[in-house]
């Protein structure tokens, strides 16, 4: 069952935590799907927050956290890993959960490349895509336990905001 646009119309801080345990779908097109259960995620919550890429307001790069939630964030970090956000929340209030781990592929990095992302996925619709998409799993309604942490990888943030436990891992 595929999520629909409501689930990510809500505040990221309470997306991420509740994309623990989804179903990540990924069709490649060619008869192969690629199916993970995600198992770690990270929020990032409007221009106030100094480890969000919009802290310095709306650019070519984050323009799509400024429209509705359910769509695809995808940059380049290194030159050769593309990470993967889904946007959440009303337009005009930017915010994105970063897909961090998987119970078969750890990393964001990896889930990039093991994904085959890239540009083209900037802006995709989860909710009519059909090369990327987040399911229920069947059978699983109640929210799994999970631990908060703080951020990673943000120190440039400053220690108020990379403290923030917005990190999410299932226990």
């Amino acid at each position: 069952m595929r999520i629909s646009r409501d689930f990510f119309s809500r505040d990221v801080l309470e997306v991420a935590p509740d994309l623990l345990g989804k179903t990540l779908v990924r069709d490649f097109g060619n008869g192969h799907l690629l199916k993970i259960t995600i198992t770690e995620t990270e929020a990032y919550r409007g221009e106030e927050d100094q480890g969000c890429h919009a802290r310095k307001g709306r650019t070519q790069r984050t323009e799509v956290m400024y429209h509705q939630g359910g769509l695809v964030y995808v940059y380049l970090i290194y030159g050769m890993y593309w990470l993967l956000n889904f946007t959440t929340g009303d337009a005009g209030h930017p915010q994105a959960a970063l897909i961090r781990g998987s119970a078969e592929i750890q990393g964001p990095g990896r889930i990039g490349r093991e994904l085959k992302l890239d540009k083209s996925f900037y802006g995709e619709d989860l909710i009519s895509s059909s090369r990327i998409w987040i399911e229920n799993q069947s059978g699983k309604l109640a929210q799994p336990n999970f631990i908060s942490m703080p951020r990673v990888g943000i120190d440039y943030a400053g220690e108020y905001w990379a403290g923030k436990h917005w990190r999410f891992r299932l226990e």
